[in-house]
């Protein structure tokens, strides 16, 4: 075995979690049922490691292997790596009728058209999405296979999800994937984030709640003709009213998951008190972030319990309904980054 291939299949058992090692192996079926039965999985990390890797010398694994051990993991944790969205458009005529045996010969003689040193994986999964892993070499080295692309592709539609890709790659990749599904051309969209699912779930307009399409009345302040009426009371009043201002900004369900929310401004500054800043005749420009775990589900407690003023913005409370969390904000208004094609 290549030291090569060693390092690499370390590397990958190094990522897999102790509570998954188990299934993940058993859904590579490159280890024999009796080594899996030898195997301890109640044993240190650095034991278990070692006896998976002498079984591995002991069948003569290969790097095609391995990669396809690191594609199990990466399906299974799609949310360890930063996904960015993007779309085609220009469809074909005949791109309805795209089968994945064809998608996946014609962006493999495409892409090593383009080059010489590159490796290829693809999976599809039941839910009609294609994984694609792009090892990236040139015309003089092998394909690096520590920092792969990773591409999953949503068929019948016209979205693509796309982790780690530099900007010298996104021309190969960009003309592979624009003949493979027959269409003209593809942009990114300015929506990114980790959690593969909700992107999926924002695109393809799978959440269940209905976003408001208007905006919400303000609290209105309520008189008690009594006054010695509780304080849990009017509290319970008042937390009954934000809660339903949050309902009717971000639905009842449970939101898409985002970490972030950028707006990029370019507007004239605009302050009588700075006049230097004011008389600039170029657009202030700055960036604000908003950043959580899960930002829209932040966003709606923070609505709900009083601390963010109601009603919300459209900037933040429209997200889901533009699948989008990177904005320019101009003095024409919000829009895009109007980013080239990769």
């Amino acid at each position: 075995m290549e030291d090569s291939v060693i390092t690499f299949l370390e590397k990958t058992l190094q990522r897999i979690p102790s509570s998954s090692l188990k299934s993940i192996l058993n859904e590579w079926r490159f280890l024999s049922a009796q080594q899996l039965q030898d195997l301890h999985f109640q044993q240190s990390k650095h034991i278990l490691h070692n006896k998976v890797l002498a079984f591995c010398e002991e069948n003569g694994v290969r790097i095609r292997h391995v990669i396809q051990l690191d594609m199990i993991y990466n399906c299974e944790y799609p949310n360890k790596r930063n996904w960015s969205v993007y779309q085609f458009s220009g469809q074909q005529d005949d791109a309805l009728v795209l089968n994945v045996t064809e998608f996946s010969q014609k962006f493999k003689v495409n892409l090593k058209d383009l080059l010489r040193h590159v490796s290829i994986g693809m999976k599809q999964f039941e839910d009609d999405a294609v994984w694609i892993r792009v090892a990236w070499g040139d015309n003089f080295t092998k394909p690096n296979q520590f920092k792969p692309t990773y591409v999953v592709y949503q068929l019948q539609t016209p979205y693509v999800f796309i982790s780690n890709l530099n900007v010298k790659h996104r021309p190969l990749l960009s003309q592979a994937l624009v003949i493979a599904t027959k269409h003209d051309e593809i942009k990114e969209i300015q929506l990114r984030g980790r959690s593969l699912k909700s992107l999926k779930d924002l695109v393809l307009r799978r959440y269940k709640q209905s976003f408001q399409t208007y905006q919400p009345k303000p609290l209105q302040e309520r008189h008690c003709p009594e006054r010695d009426q509780g304080i849990v009371h009017e509290h319970a009043k008042r937390l009954a009213d934000l809660k339903e201002v949050a309902t009717q900004t971000f639905g009842d369900g449970p939101l898409p998951k985002l970490e972030t929310a950028v707006f990029k401004l370019e507007t004239k500054f605009k302050d009588p008190e700075n006049r230097i800043l004011t008389n600039r005749p170029e657009p202030f420009r700055c960036a604000v972030k908003f950043s959580s775990p899960s930002f829209l589900e932040s966003l709606k407690s923070l609505v709900t319990l009083g601390i963010a003023s109601a009603p919300v913005s459209p900037l933040l409370s429209s997200i889901p309904q533009k699948a989008r969390n990177h904005f320019v904000i101009s003095e024409r208004g919000p829009g895009v980054p109007s980013t080239p094609a990769p």
